[in-house]
């Protein structure tokens, strides 16, 4: 409940990243013995909720959230940055996922910025991620792993569009319709950070999680809820100057905010004194 109450008021525009998150959670936190670890793979543009979703996500499994010791957080280009010491990644990553899952089963990973992961990095922890009961002597069936990527961005943005431009509600498209086209998009892109995966091959992501385009309402919620956040008088005038300074695209129609809500506080910042 708790979940769901903070998604409502604090993510918007995202009914499909929402819903299919909160039933996966649901799902994984209710079973007592899951098969193996919860699996998500979010993705869509920068600035549309995906570290937002992930944040809040950690902090309903540990309260500290980003701050607990059973939550880690992992950026491609901090961690990983060097194409030459693949090995040496892999090695460190399987060492560190072990100690930490044995320290705490229900550990949450979070891998940032998926699309700059140098290809064949992110394998090294297929092992954890596989229906086994143990894996010496350790058992990961109840981590949660949680991919964050712009990879598939532009097949979700063309998707949403094409929603938009036959006439249909944002709100009617369906996992079933981004979802498949989405995985393979992924596996075959060079640039994802899960090019020819053996997780995607061994069908170990459980969830495929789009994150549509802002729309300028949606800009202007995210405006609302920062403004709120810092104790001010929401004041509308200001919310949409604040969302009018976004650019939009396609360029002719400009429906959709280029950086989704990234820049909201930063532009707020420039109307204090309004």
């Amino acid at each position: 409940a708790a979940l769901k109450a903070q998604l409502d008021s604090r993510l918007f525009g995202q009914h499909l990243a929402k819903d299919v998150v909160l039933k996966a959670v649901l799902g994984f936190s209710n079973n007592p013995s899951p098969k193996k670890p919860l699996m998500l793979s979010l993705h869509g543009w920068a600035g549309t909720g995906k570290n937002f979703l992930s944040q809040i996500l950690a902090e309903n499994v540990h309260p500290a959230g980003l701050r607990s010791k059973f939550v880690h957080l992992f950026l491609a280009t901090l961690h990983f940055p060097h194409h030459d010491q693949v090995k040496l990644y892999k090695e460190q990553l399987q060492n560190w996922i072990r100690g930490n899952v044995s320290a705490c089963p229900s550990s949450v990973f979070i891998f940032d910025e998926m699309d700059k992961m140098h290809p064949g990095v992110i394998d090294a922890i297929k092992p954890f991620l596989d229906y086994y009961e143990e894996v010496d002597g350790v058992s990961y069936r109840k981590a949660i792993f949680i991919f964050l990527s712009n990879a598939g961005g532009d097949l979700i943005n063309k998707a949403a569009l094409d929603f938009w431009t036959s006439g249909k509600r944002r709100e009617d498209i369906q996992l079933k319709d981004l979802e498949p086209m989405l995985s393979v998009g992924v596996f075959n892109n060079k640039n994802s950070g899960l090019w020819h995966s053996s997780i995607i091959d061994r069908n170990l992501v459980d969830y495929f999680v789009p994150f549509l385009p802002l729309e300028h309402r949606h800009v202007k919620m995210c405006v609302r809820a920062e403004m709120a956040a810092r104790g001010y008088v929401v004041d509308e005038e200001v919310v949409q100057a604040v969302a009018d300074e976004m650019t939009y695209f396609p360029k002719e129609q400009k429906i959709y905010s280029d950086k989704g809500c990234k820049t909201v506080q930063a532009k707020l910042d420039i109307h204090e004194d309004l």
